[in-house]
């Protein structure tokens, strides 16, 4: 089983910063993608930005040049810097990781961090 330990996320105002982090921990030989989605009230769950193994990124559109993921492979750990957020940005963030698992690739999801940016 693995584990994912989610942190950073709170209440700010538009044009400040946050960095969410995840940690997995548990049985498993390797992570592959690693990533970040958010889900909003009354909304569908969307990507937000990922990162492969070899550091290879993925981005929403509304989130470019705002956002940067960035993936600590040591530490099993995955990064979401959010710089100049705004009222849209309001959302659950959810990571997800992929793992490989006796021979099998699969992928687990957070438990989620509120993400609250005010006007």
């Amino acid at each position: 089983q693995v584990q994912l330990r989610e942190s950073g996320g709170g209440w700010v105002q538009a044009g400040d910063s946050l960095k969410l982090s995840c940690a997995a921990s548990g049985r498993f030989f390797s992570i592959t993608a690693m990533g970040w989605y958010r889900q909003a009230p009354g909304k569908q769950r969307e990507l937000v930005a990922s990162i492969t193994t070899g550091g290879s990124t993925n981005y929403q559109d509304l989130v470019k040049g705002r956002f940067t993921i960035s993936r600590d492979n040591a530490r099993n750990t995955v990064f979401l810097q959010m710089n100049s957020l705004k009222p849209e940005d309001t959302a659950v963030y959810y990571c997800n990781v992929w793992v490989s698992q006796l021979g099998i690739v699969r992928d687990y999801w957070g438990q989620g961090t509120q993400v609250t940016v005010s006007s």
